[in-house]
């Protein structure tokens, strides 16, 4: 698990966030995704240098057809401004709720 990967996860374990439980490393299609609500179809990842633009749409497009809304952060934006993060998650959260 990377740092920020680490990092978002204390504050996404144990139904802290919105009492929403999230889980790590949960499969969706052929991909894992890093972080996913499964009760609202909500899945978060996170990306780093290694990421490229295509090769996440086409992701994101896949994941997307089987249900799921994803949002995705840079690490450097989780290990900065974590509380940003959350509250753009939040705000996904009420989106995938329909609130």
């Amino acid at each position: 698990m990377t740092d920020a990967e680490s990092k978002l996860w204390s504050r996404l374990r144990n139904r802290q966030l919105d009492n929403v439980k999230f889980v790590r490393q949960f499969p969706i299609g052929p991909y894992v995704t890093d972080f996913a609500a499964r009760s609202i179809r909500l899945a978060i990842e996170l990306d780093g240098g290694q990421h490229s633009e295509g090769k996440d749409a086409e992701r994101t497009k896949i994941i997307e057809a089987h249900g799921y809304r994803v949002i995705r952060f840079w690490n450097n934006d989780v290990m900065e401004n974590v509380e940003g993060v959350l509250e753009a998650i939040v705000h996904e959260m009420h989106i995938a709720r329909g609130e």
